[in-house]
C-alpha cells in the first residue's frame, strides 16, 4: 500500500447520495480475484448516461471523489474500494459512509473523509473548476479560495494510511520486538516452546499446514 501524506488535484463533482458498492462496481464484474483492470467497471451504470461526470475531460484522472450521504452503502464487497483505486481515486469525501466501505477503503490506501453536507456542497463547487486538498498532516480539506475544512480519522488508520502500511504490515513492521517476545518466552518459559514445536509437528504429519 502507497503512503498517502496528502492528495491534492481535479475531483469529481458528484455529490450523488445513496450509492451502494453495485453502483461502484457491478457485480458482474466480481468474477476477477485481481485489482487490476476494475477502474473499467467502476460506477458502469452511471457512466452509460451521457454528460455523466466521470467520463468528462476536464476530471480525468482526478484523485479526488466527492460523494453525497451514505457512500458505499450495500455488500460488503471489496472490489468496491479496489474498483476506486484502479480508477485513481485516493480519497472520498462525503458526509457519511458505510462502516464496511470505509474500512475497505482504508486497507486499500484511499482516504475516507467525512464533512458536513454543506462542506460537501461547497466542495462540489469548487471542484467544478479548480484544484481539492485533502492534507493528513493538518488533517484538513483545502481549496485555493481560503476554504479550510478539518475533518477526523481514526488515530491507527491515519499512521496506517500515512506510513502505507495496512493491518499485516504493521504487524510485520514490528519484526524486531516480536522475535525478541518470542525468543525471551523460550527461556523464561521453555515448554510453551515444546508445546508449540510439537503442535507444529502434529499439523505437519497430518498435512494440515
Amino acid at each position: 500500500m502507497e503512503a498517502v501524506r496528502k492528495v491534492e488535484g481535479r475531483a469529481y463533482p458528484w455529490g450523488a447520495k445513496n450509492i451502494d458498492t453495485d453502483i461502484i462496481i457491478p457485480a458482474h464484474w466480481l468474477k476477477t480475484t485481481t485489482r487490476e483492470g476494475l477502474g473499467k467497471g467502476a460506477f458502469e451504470s452511471v457512466r452509460a448516461q451521457p454528460g455523466n461526470v466521470f467520463d468528462d475531460e476536464r476530471y480525468a484522472g482526478s484523485p479526488v471523489l466527492v460523494a453525497g450521504d451514505n457512500f458505499g452503502c450495500g455488500s460488503s464487497r471489496e472490489h468496491a474500494a479496489w474498483a476506486l483505486a484502479d480508477l485513481g481515486i485516493k480519497a472520498v469525501i462525503a458526509p457519511s459512509f458505510s462502516d464496511i466501505f470505509s474500512g475497505n477503503a482504508f486497507k486499500n490506501g484511499i482516504v475516507p473523509v467525512v464533512l458536513p453536507q454543506d462542506a460537501v456542497d461547497r466542495l462540489v463547487e469548487v471542484a467544478r473548476t479548480d484544484e481539492i486538498t485533502v492534507d493528513l498532516e493538518t488533517m484538513t480539506v483545502t481549496t485555493p479560495f481560503q476554504d479550510r475544512f478539518p475533518f477526523e480519522l481514526d488515530a491507527f488508520r491515519r499512521q496506517c494510511l500515512m506510513e502505507g502500511l495496512d493491518e499485516i504490515g504493521m504487524t510485520l513492521a514490528q519484526d524486531t520486538a516480536i522475535s525478541k517476545f518470542e525468543s525471551g518466552m523460550a527461556q523464561s518459559r521453555p515448554w510453551i516452546a515444546v508445546e508449540t514445536a510439537n503442535e507444529g509437528t502434529a499439523l505437519e504429519a497430518t498435512g494440515r499446514t
